[in-house]
C-alpha cells in the first residue's frame, strides 16, 4: 500500500487496485492529534501528582513520547483512512447544478 513512510503507492502490488481514488488529507493528523494528545497529557498529569518530578524531566519525557507516538500512529491511521473510503466508495463531493 505504502511507497516510503507515508507517500502511497500507485497501485497495490497484490491485486493491482488503482489508488487513485484514495486521499486520506487531514484525517489521521486530526486522530493522532486527539489520541496523542489524551495519553500525553493523562500521563503527564499523573507524573506530576504522583511524583511531581522536575520541568525538565516532564519536558524530555513528554515530548519524546508524543513524537514516538504520533510516527507510530501515521502509518496505521493514513491506511485505516484510505481502507474506509474504499470500503464505503466515498469520492469527492459534486455540486449538480
Amino acid at each position: 500500500m505504502f511507497d516510503g513512510f507515508l507517500a502511497l503507492a500507485p497501485k497495490c502490488g497484490s491485486c493491482e487496485l488503482d489508488y487513485g481514488f484514495a486521499d486520506s488529507a487531514d484525517g489521521p493528523a486530526v486522530f493522532i492529534m486527539f489520541i496523542v494528545g489524551a495519553v500525553v497529557v493523562g500521563l503527564a498529569l499523573w507524573v506530576e501528582f504522583t511524583f511531581e518530578p522536575a520541568i525538565w524531566l516532564h519536558l524530555s519525557m513528554w515530548f519524546t513520547l508524543a513524537i514516538v507516538l504520533s510516527l507510530a500512529l501515521a502509518r496505521p491511521l493514513k491506511g485505516l483512512m484510505i481502507a474506509l473510503q474504499y470500503h464505503h466508495r466515498a469520492e469527492e463531493g459534486r455540486f449538480d447544478k
